[in-house]
């Protein structure tokens, strides 16, 4: 895979939640040397946006889930590096790598 990798964050309105689970995806990322363009986004654009992987809280996972044909990751605390990196990793060394 040439180009880097799309991740979307994603909340009701794109601002507030998805932008802190934007910075936190971000470190996860630079920490596990992943190059990859974030960006938090609201739920409606989301699903009309080409990315490689979604994540959203249990809210909006739910609604996500049949509308989307890419990996959805269901974050439940969005300041949780920790979470965020079990969650993810396995994900994106699986389509990096596959």
């Amino acid at each position: 895979m040439s180009e880097k990798l799309k991740v979307l964050a994603v909340c009701g309105f794109g601002i507030g939640t998805s932008l802190m689970l934007k910075m936190n995806i971000e470190t996860v990322l630079k920490n596990n040397s992943i190059e990859a363009e974030v960006e938090n986004i609201d739920i409606t654009s989301a699903v009309a946006m080409h990315c490689d992987m979604i994540f959203t809280s249990s809210e909006f996972y739910d609604e996500l889930k049949d509308k989307v044909s890419v990996p959805l990751i269901r974050i439940n605390n969005f300041l949780s590096n920790k979470e965020i990196e079990e969650k993810a990793m396995p994900i994106i060394k699986e389509i990096l790598f596959d």
